[in-house]
């Protein structure tokens, strides 16, 4: 089992800025990717980025439409992903979430989108951006 609690988010105005927690516990040996998914009222859960999990180096993913607003890094310390969001407008306002892709599975570039590609999922946390 793999938990993950999200933690980090609020309310902000146009402009600024927010760094979004994920904090891993549980059978952390398993977990492939990490990534960070957010989902608006009446819209898609969307995805975000994605950041291999265990110590080492492995492609890093960001959704292009994100126009490089957001990064994704790792402390592997601290079993913590984070989400640095910068220059948010309205648009961004949704709960984000993030998810645990497990070893075993194919990830790549044409997968790390798909939600079903997760196993397990924090419950969220609400970004709300205000003008």
């Amino acid at each position: 089992q793999v938990q993950l609690v999200e933690s980090g988010g609020g309310s902000v105005e146009v402009g600024g800025s927010l760094r979004l927690l994920c904090k891993v516990s549980g059978d952390i040996a398993t977990i492939n990717y990490v990534a960070w998914f957010r989902q608006a009222p009446g819209k898609e859960r969307e995805a975000l980025a994605a950041h291999y999990f265990p110590v080492g180096i492995r492609p890093t993913y960001h959704a292009t439409s994100l126009n490089g607003r957001f990064t994704i890094s790792r402390d592997n310390a601290e079993n913590t992903v984070y989400l640095q969001m910068d220059d948010l407008g309205t648009e961004d306002t949704a709960i984000y979430y993030c998810a645990a892709q497990l070893s075993g599975g194919a990830f790549s570039g044409s997968t790390w989108k798909d939600t079903r590609t997760y196993a397990y999922w924090g419950q969220g946390t609400q970004v709300t951006v205000s003008s």
